[in-house]
């Protein structure tokens, strides 16, 4: 109940105060250059990396990128560039 509630705050202050879903709600910022990189913010961790699919851990469940020649640029605690 309490964890309802505090979604609903918080999407309520989103809304209200005009501020960044990603950042309130805690969600996942994806931005795609082409088809060159792909930038993810706020994620929870690396769970499975191949040259042909990637799965991040999210707060609320799990991220699956599938494409070709994959390959990790640079990788950090919340951030990774493919």
């Amino acid at each position: 109940m309490a964890k309802k509630w505090s979604r609903i705050l918080r999407s309520w202050m989103t809304n209200k105060m005009e501020l960044p879903q990603d950042v309130m709600m805690d969600l996942p910022r994806i931005t795609m250059i082409g088809q060159i990189h792909i930038y993810i913010e706020n994620h929870r961790g690396l769970l499975t990396f191949s040259d042909r699919e990637v799965r991040l851990l999210l707060k609320q469940g799990q991220l699956l990128i599938k494409g070709q020649s994959f390959v990790i640029k640079t990788i950090l605690p919340e951030e990774i560039l493919l």
